[in-house]
Parts: C-alpha cells; sequence; structure tokens
C-alpha cells in the first residue's frame, strides 16, 4: 500500500500555482494544507477533500489543482488529509470530513464556505453535507465535484459502455477500491453511494464529468437524484475528456476552462 501511495504521488502531483503559498494546518483533528493567496476573500473557505480511491492521495498530492480552484473562486482553501482505508475504512473518512466541516462552522459563516472534492472526494463532498444535514448544522454555499465516486455498487451502465473507452479505469480495477474501504459495509449506504441518497435540502451543486469514463453514470444518476430531491443542480460532461481531466491544467484546454466555470460558480454562490 505504501509503494501504491508513492506512486500515485509521484505521477498526480502538479505544480502549484504562482502566488499561492502553502501553510501546514489542523481542522477536525486531522492534518490539512492551507492554502492562501492575494486578493482572496478572507471571510470565505473553501474545503477540498482529495481523490484517490480513499486508499491513497493527499492534500499534497491536489495542492495544485486545489490551489488553481482557489485562485479562481477568490478564496482561501484548506485541504484535508482524512484517514484513509484499508486501516481506516468506512466511515472513518466521512467522520473526519464532517468534523473538518464542523470546525470550519466555528469561525466562518456557513454561507461564506464551500466544499469541492474529485473522486471519492467528490463523494465526500456530497456525504459532508449529508452528514451535516443530518445533524441539523448550517449547509455550505455550494459543492462542486470532478468524477465522484457515488455508486460502490458498481451498477452503473457506463461501467459495460465505457469499458475499453476509458483509459484509466475498468470494472475490475474499481473492485478493489470498494473491498478495502467497505469490506463487508453496506455499498447501499447514504454516506457512501449519494446516487441512492436523500439529497433533499443539499446546497447549489455543480457536478463535471468526461464522457470517457466508466463512472460518466455516477455523475448523470447522482444529478437526477439531486434533481428529483429539489436541489439546484448543474451536470457537465466534457466530451472525450476522462478522469478528473481538471488536473491537466495550465494547457488552456478543456480543463482550464472547466476550472474557470468552478470559479464563476463559487463566486456566484458566495454573492
Amino acid at each position: 500500500m505504501e509503494q501504491r501511495r508513492a506512486g500515485f504521488a509521484e505521477m498526480l502531483t502538479r505544480e502549484i500555482p504562482a502566488g499561492v503559498s502553502t501553510h501546514p494546518t489542523k481542522l477536525g483533528g486531522r492534518p490539512a494544507l492551507e492554502l492562501t493567496h492575494e486578493g482572496q476573500d478572507d471571510d470565505a473557505r473553501l474545503l477540498y477533500l482529495h481523490g484517490g480511491g480513499y486508499i491513497v492521495g493527499s492534500p499534497d498530492t491536489h495542492a495544485g489543482l486545489t490551489a488553481t480552484i482557489a485562485l479562481q473562486a477568490g478564496v482561501p482553501a484548506v485541504s484535508l488529509d482524512y484517514r484513509l482505508a484499508p486501516e481506516h475504512p468506512f466511515p472513518a473518512a466521512t467522520d473526519d470530513s464532517l468534523a473538518a466541516y464542523r470546525e470550519l462552522l466555528d469561525s466562518v459563516p456557513s454561507q461564506k464556505i464551500v466544499i469541492a472534492g474529485d473522486s471519492a472526494g467528490g463523494a465526500l463532498t456530497i456525504a459532508t453535507p449529508i452528514g451535516a444535514r443530518n445533524a441539523g448544522l448550517p449547509m455550505p454555499a455550494a459543492a462542486v465535484v470532478f468524477s465522484p465516486f457515488t455508486d460502490l455498487t458498481l451498477s452503473g451502465g457506463s461501467i459495460e459502455t465505457k469499458d475499453g473507452v476509458d483509459p484509466i479505469f475498468t470494472r475490475a480495477s474499481l473492485e478493489p477500491f470498494v473491498e478495502f474501504y467497505l469490506g463487508t459495509q453496506d455499498p447501499r449506504n447514504e454516506l457512501v453511494s449519494a446516487f441512492l441518497a436523500d439529497l433533499r435540502g443539499l446546497p447549489p451543486l455543480l457536478i463535471q464529468v468526461g464522457s470517457s469514463e466508466v463512472l460518466l453514470d455516477d455523475s448523470v444518476r447522482l444529478a437526477a437524484r439531486a434533481g428529483s430531491d429539489e436541489v439546484d443542480v448543474t451536470l457537465e460532461i466534457v466530451p472525450r475528456a476522462t478522469h478528473v481531466f481538471q488536473n491537466q491544467f495550465g494547457d488552456q484546454g478543456p480543463a482550464d476552462a472547466a476550472l474557470e466555470r468552478v470559479g464563476r460558480f463559487l463566486r456566484a454562490q458566495l454573492g
């Protein structure tokens, strides 16, 4: 597992854009990375939840992407180092993300907090406001998810129809993530598979996904569920894009355009 985590970090880590400073901190009892820049709205905060299938990844691997979102939105960010499986299976990650949000509420008004995440972190980005709602906490201003892993039952049709199109994942490659994270626990839990969850009362939601992903239906069905539950939801499907294509920022291509749209969405929701 340590070799897997090191390989993921080497493959994924991108340079942090100029003008952004990083500082180690703690949030909700967990290590975290704070990212700040000039011109930011000091009254607001972006909580970022990194991807990695619940078993790899860290705030450092996603610092470049987090910083780019923070710049686009004009806010400081904090990226959470939540506990990873298999050492810490469900519900450790959801407990950590909710604890982080709860602590943020001590210093930042809910209407000035936005949450974003990719892949497994995208699922946590949905699970966090669900948990907050169930605990009677106020909702954040908005949530943004990139290629969220919202169906751990692996029942989406795109698992099959995009097999061979997706250059990263197949059903077989996704199954170990589910096993490491859940073990024998129910994949239909609303904090695990958000496309099955009651999403009523959640904040405005922006979903971005690539058309070439086996996880395409995780986003499509999440958007359908959100719309059915009266959530203000926007679904963007980017043609021929792959899993978390936003991490390819910096080449003036689809990733940069998508992140510009994220910035506009978050600024609008923050008022």
